[in-house]
């Protein structure tokens, strides 16, 4: 008998990018990773071939969600290219990026599949990157696999995983609450979003993305056993000691 379950991805580095549309000399970012974007992560890491659609299929079906868990900055750059074969200059183009954002992805489906990719991620065909190429994560991807949980419970109860800087700058306010996109299940009667960004082919010749129902949520904070909740704590004193460590670090690098 199948069983399902999901797989918890912590999706950190200093740039990333994901793009759910692009025009021309102008590639643009989503505020949170796409469910392209990361089936192609888990499908880079399984070693399956870009042209292998059936291949593609099972991890496509999965149900995914995202929480947001560290918005980071929307920053923008300019490049400039040359065309192989000719020399000549390329239109200038602007590829847009988020700095230093966290986030947590889930997929939920059959038990089996997620396990080899689970496996797959600790031990990739072909390395990560957080949409681009140029956007390599900036520590392990896998987080953690539940067995007979639901998605919705996953990105409810997966604790708070924004970095060690952003949470010290946020100790005494902490957002109560976090957003969550997720996909939408079969019964769930909200009103949804749609998004571009459900994966068929990702072929160079013939790459194709059908539209995705995403439900908009908030969900409580979760904090991890070992990190309490100072939002109603306050010591003056606290930010010195910050600040004098700080410059001891500096000083000892």
């Amino acid at each position: 008998m199948s069983t399902t379950g999901v797989l918890v991805l912590r999706l950190a580095g200093p740039l990333q990018s994901w793009g759910a549309s692009s025009r021309f000399t102008r590639r643009t970012t989503e505020s949170a990773p796409t469910k392209s974007g990361v089936i192609g992560l888990l499908a880079a890491a399984a070693g399956i071939e870009r042209g292998d659609d059936e291949a593609l299929a099972p991890l496509a079906a999965l149900r995914f969600g995202v929480r947001i868990d560290q918005p980071g900055t929307r920053i923008r750059d300019f490049h400039t290219a040359h065309h192989a074969a000719t020399g000549k200059s390329m239109p200038l183009s602007e590829r847009f990026y988020l700095a230093d954002a966290v986030f947590v992805a889930a997929l939920e489906g059959e038990h089996t599949l997620l396990t080899r990719l689970h496996t797959a991620l600790r031990n990739p065909v072909y390395p990560s990157f957080l949409g681009r190429r140029s956007c390599p994560p900036s520590g392990p991807v896998d987080l953690a696999l539940h067995h007979g949980t639901r998605l919705e419970d996953a990105l409810r109860t997966v604790p708070w995983q924004a970095s060690a800087w952003y949470r010290r700058r946020h100790r005494h306010t902490p957002p109560d609450r976090l957003t969550v996109l997720r996909e939408q299940a079969a019964s769930d009667p909200t009103a949804t979003d749609t998004l571009r960004d459900q994966p068929l082919s990702f072929s160079a010749t013939h790459r194709r993305h059908a539209l995705r129902s995403i439900v908009t949520e908030q969900v409580p904070l979760a904090l991890s056993p070992g990190l309490k909740d100072t939002r109603a704590a306050h010591d003056p004193f606290e930010a010195l000691s910050d600040d004098f460590t700080d410059v001891l670090d500096e000083e000892g690098a």
